[in-house]
Parts: C-alpha cells; sequence; structure tokens
C-alpha cells in the first residue's frame, strides 16, 4: 500500500490536472486562480519529482506525452473521487435527522399540522415523527424528543410542560337523531363512549351520581373517540386541544357549561445528551413557541 508520505504534492497535482485537461498553462491559470508561472512551476517540480517528461514544450506550445496522459487519467479520477466524498461530507453536515415520538392524538391533531412550518424554518432538518402512546426508552429507541400526556414523572429525562388541557362532553348533532341532552342529568339515557380518561371527575363537578361507564367499546386514542362522537355513536369526553377542528366545522358540539380541569398535561422530554443536537435546540425553540402562540389563542383552556 503506498505510504502518504510518498505521494506528490496535491498542489501540484492539482496545477499538473488542469494543465493536461486543458493543455494550457495560461488557462490552467485562470481555473486555478493563480498565475502562469505558479502553474509551470507546480509542473516542472512534478516532473522532476517524478522522473518523468509530462509534457513536451514547441516554444508557446503544450503537447502532454503519452505518459503524461495517463498519469493525468488517474489523477482526474482521484481528484474527483476526493471532490465527491467531500460533498458527501457537506451534504451530510447540512442534513440533519430529528426523531420525534409524540400520543398519537397529539401527533396527528395538534403536531402534525403545524410542522410544515418547522420545516419551512429549517429545510435542512428531516423530521420523523413516530405516533405511540407507549413509554419509550427515548435513549435507548434512539427518538431525540417525546412527547407525553400525564403527570410528567419522567426519569432520566429533561422534562418540559408544554400545556394542560380541559374536559367536557361533546355530540354530534345528529347524535339520537338530533334530540341531545340539555341537562347533565339525562346523559343517564344516552351511551357514554368511553376511553382511558374516566368520566367521574366530570360526573363530581357536575353533581351526578353516575358510575364509571363499563362495557363495550373502550378507546385508547382520543383521534378514534372523536371519530366515534362523530359517527353520532355516543356522548365523548375529550380534551379541548384535541377537538376544536370538529367544533369549528360543526361536526361536534359541546355539550353543558361544566368543565374539569385535568390533572395531567402534555411534556416534552429529551434525553439529556439529545439536547446537545443543534435540531433538537432547533425544534424545542419552535415548539415553545407554537404553544404559547396557541395559548394566547385558546386561553385557560390550557393553562
Amino acid at each position: 500500500m503506498t505510504e502518504l508520505r510518498k505521494l506528490p504534492n496535491l498542489t501540484a497535482l492539482r496545477a499538473f490536472e488542469a494543465a493536461a485537461r486543458l493543455q494550457s498553462y495560461s488557462a490552467a491559470a485562470l481555473e486555478l486562480h493563480v498565475t502562469h508561472g505558479a502553474v509551470s512551476h507546480q509542473v516542472r517540480a512534478l516532473e522532476q519529482e517524478l522522473a518523468q517528461a509530462l509534457f513536451t514544450r514547441h516554444g508557446k506550445r503544450l503537447t502532454i506525452t503519452a505518459e503524461g496522459e495517463r498519469f493525468a487519467n488517474v489523477v482526474r479520477q482521484a481528484l474527483q473521487d476526493i471532490a465527491t466524498a467531500a460533498d458527501a461530507l457537506r451534504a451530510s453536515a447540512r442534513h440533519q435527522v430529528l426523531s420525534l415520538s409524540a400520543v398519537p392524538s397529539f401527533a396527528s391533531r395538534w403536531l402534525a399540522p403545524r410542522l410544515g412550518r418547522f420545516i419551512e424554518q429549517h429545510p435542512g432538518i428531516e423530521v420523523r415523527l413516530q405516533s405511540s402512546g407507549q413509554l419509550l426508552d427515548l435513549g435507548r429507541e434512539g427518538i431525540d424528543i417525546g412527547i407525553r400526556y400525564g403527570a410528567g414523572l419522567y426519569p432520566g429525562l429533561v422534562v418540559e410542560r408544554l400545556m394542560g388541557d380541559t374536559y367536557y362532553p361533546v355530540a354530534s348533532p345528529q347524535h339520537a337523531g338530533g334530540h341531545l341532552p340539555s341537562r347533565p342529568d339525562a346523559l343517564a339515557q344516552h351511551l357514554l363512549l368511553r376511553s382511558l380518561e374516566p368520566w367521574q371527575p366530570w360526573f363530581d363537578v357536575a353533581g351526578l351520581a353516575l358510575v364509571e361507564p363499563g362495557g363495550g367499546v373502550q378507546f385508547e386514542d382520543l383521534s378514534m373517540l372523536i371519530t366515534s362522537a362523530v359517527r353520532g355513536d355516543g356522548i365523548a369526553l375529550v380534551r379541548h386541544a384535541m377537538v376544536l377542528q370538529e367544533l369549528e366545522s360543526g361536526s361536534l358540539q359541546r355539550l353543558f357549561d361544566l368543565t374539569v380541569k385535568s390533572g395531567q398535561a402534555y411534556y416534552m422530554a429529551c434525553p439529556p445528551q439529545a439536547l446537545k443536537k443543534p435540531q433538537v435546540q432547533a425544534f424545542r425553540a419552535w415548539l415553545l413557541a407554537e404553544v404559547e402562540t396557541f395559548r394566547v389563542q385558546v386561553g385557560e383552556w390550557v393553562a
């Protein structure tokens, strides 16, 4: 294997390759932004090092030798390989990957519709969004940021509270043939859809002596619960931040004026080592700004 210390001078090789390709010291000098004399000196030094004439000179005419032509082809390919590898490294440095994991309802209903703004601001960052309700080991799974809904107790992670949320019942205008309950105590005559969030705290606020609904389907994903309510399957207890688009479109309407503040909140959790990544820092700053804008828009609902 050739030792690097035995390689010809790189500057001389570049000057020789340009002169061989352009068949002119002057043209090579223009391309390399040096003087005619500098190119001539580098080529002569290379010829002396190789003990081989690479050009024949007839006055101002320059003709490459057969040996010079073969050597030029090898040098040209080597320089091109170096340039290609360097371009790949530059592209890799510019192309940063951000791996996110978020609870399904937040990912699909709040985060995904806003991600386009982050991509516009940071076109060099590729966002890989996973939708998962599981409390994954972010470090082991190679996930930079996890967004969870809970009590915020995630040992070993840097945790920041994003926002809270508020619960209330909603129903489709077509539920029960359009005969929606006008009072909380009328809920006993309607099917109450179930999710992982219990109805009991809202029953207590409403002063109802109802028991937690049982049987039927229990939706783990809040988006599926909302879809079922839109179909008119029953009445759902939902989070305000997750149901805004249905309320605005009229496919669901809020029932009564009673709400209950959730004891949980949305949190951003991050492995300490991931916080050093520039793409994580950029996303954190963007997400906190988006959350603040949303909090201003909806007020006390997500305080």
